[in-house]
């Protein structure tokens, strides 16, 4: 008989190893694990992340909103964007809180319907998700539009760096013109 190639110690040409029933069975449980070990991981990818329009059915505070999506209500948090507060229960309203809150409401108010986009992380540690908010009717960032206008600081954090430097302009440009919290309140 000729001397077939081998390949790390297998004969790969030998036809009585490769029709014996126990090395279908072998390749078949092998076959078999693999895909489940695929299909587990495709299915591991996070969380699933709530993403397209939806309406706005109440503003919490300046950076947080309540937004229908489908059948499900979200409480949704504005990322890139801190407003002073108004609603933490161990703190007092801060300086320009109310109106932070008013100036989201007027923004998102009258049932807006909303798209919103993610970054790296999808939650919080209170369980609320984080999104970039646009106003659907003409597209405003709200998030940008807060920190611009002297509403909000800009809040950057690694998990969620995709428009770091814009609001990091906006605030500045917001402090030198000394408009809304700025101009407003003590630093």
């Amino acid at each position: 008989m000729p001397s077939r190639p081998r390949l790390r110690g297998v004969d790969v040409m030998a036809p009585q190893y490769l029709n014996s029933p126990r090395t279908h069975r072998g390749v078949r449980s092998r076959l078999t694990l693999l895909i489940a070990v695929f299909l587990t991981i495709a299915g591991c990818g996070g969380e699933t992340f709530p993403t397209g329009t939806g309406r706005v059915v109440k503003v919490v505070d300046g950076d947080t909103i309540r937004v229908r999506l489908g059948s499900k209500t979200e409480t949704v948090r504005l990322i890139g964007v801190n407003t002073p507060e108004t609603k933490a229960p161990n703190k007092p309203v801060e300086c320009f809180g109310p109106e932070a809150s008013a100036r989201t409401g007027e923004l998102l108010g009258d049932d807006a319907i909303v798209r919103l986009e993610r970054d790296q992380a999808t939650r919080d540690r209170y369980g609320r998700l984080l999104a970039y908010v646009y106003r659907v009717s003409d597209g405003l960032f709200i998030n940008l539009s807060l920190v611009a206008d002297g509403y909000g600081r800009a809040m950057p954090f690694d998990d969620t760096p995709a428009f770091h430097a814009q609001f990091a302009e906006a605030e500045l440009a917001a402090r030198t013109a000394r408009v809304g919290l700025w101009g407003a309140c003590p630093q």
